[in-house]
């Protein structure tokens, strides 16, 4: 998610800053890691869906993303997630649980331009979803692709508005499905931040998703957050979804 904080000033190093994540929330940050550091950003979720008897349940254990800083304004991307599904009628649990790793994200990060004034910072983001790289429960027979451009302002000391606008061709689909996010963070200490968010999309083949989150995140230090979601669909597709992570960032010399 975006800093919650005022923008950095320019005589500031990476780790004189908070990190910038871009979880808990679906909104990207526009921001890229610094050149010579890695930032690992892990956790897992639960969402469900209930339907006619039919629930359908998910838990994602591991949803890790890695950002590796390349220059000052770009970075490396790549991040796997491993998943569960089960299924159950009029609340009798089925056999046919499946298990495995989503494809295997590799994209990059570029940073287009720092805030001022009025004008928001703003990053353009792009990935490759890998099927070779998939679990057989989980695997595509084509690649998939999405981008978006990623937006922050700065509100105030406390405050921040960031959002993301883009489209993604996904799950074998020929048909774009246009994605949006909006997400409004606010710090109540130095430590603490708080977020809520709407976000969905709007395939061409079918009807339009909307959702919404809201969460904390925590500061251990500068290089350390935890963060605690909560949320759930407008339109039908998700009864709840419960999420925790934490993110750090390293040197990599």
């Amino acid at each position: 998610m975006a800093s919650l904080c005022a923008q950095n000033d320019n005589n500031s190093t990476p780790t004189s800053e908070p990190l910038i994540t871009d979880r808990p929330d679906a909104t990207e940050s526009p921001s890229t890691v610094a050149p010579g550091f890695i930032q690992v950003e892990t956790g897992g979720f639960y969402e469900s869906f209930e339907e006619g008897g039919v629930k359908n349940e998910t838990f994602t254990y591991n949803t890790t993303l890695v950002r590796l800083g390349l220059l000052d304004n770009l970075e490396l991307r790549i991040g796997w997630d491993f998943v569960e599904g089960q299924t159950s009628v009029n609340g009798n649990k089925l056999n046919d649980v499946t298990s495995g790793f989503n494809p295997l994200l590799f994209g990059t990060k570029i940073g287009i331009t720092d805030e001022k004034g009025w004008l928001p910072e703003i990053g353009l983001l792009g990935h490759l979803y890998l099927p070779f790289m998939a679990s057989t429960d989980y695997r595509p027979e084509t690649t998939g692709v999405d981008f978006r451009f990623s937006f922050a302002h700065t509100l105030s000391e406390k405050s921040s508005l960031s959002y993301n606008l883009g489209a993604q061709w996904r799950d074998d689909s020929p048909e774009a499905a246009y994605i949006y996010t909006l997400s409004y963070g606010y710090s109540i200490s130095e430590k603490l931040g708080a977020y809520v968010e709407l976000y969905g999309d709007f395939p061409e083949d079918n009807k339009a998703n909307h959702l919404w989150d809201a969460g904390l995140t925590y500061l251990l230090s500068n290089n350390v957050q935890l963060d605690a979601t909560v949320g759930s669909s407008i339109t039908d597709g998700q009864d709840i979804l419960i999420s925790g992570g934490i993110s750090f960032r390293l040197p990599t010399k």
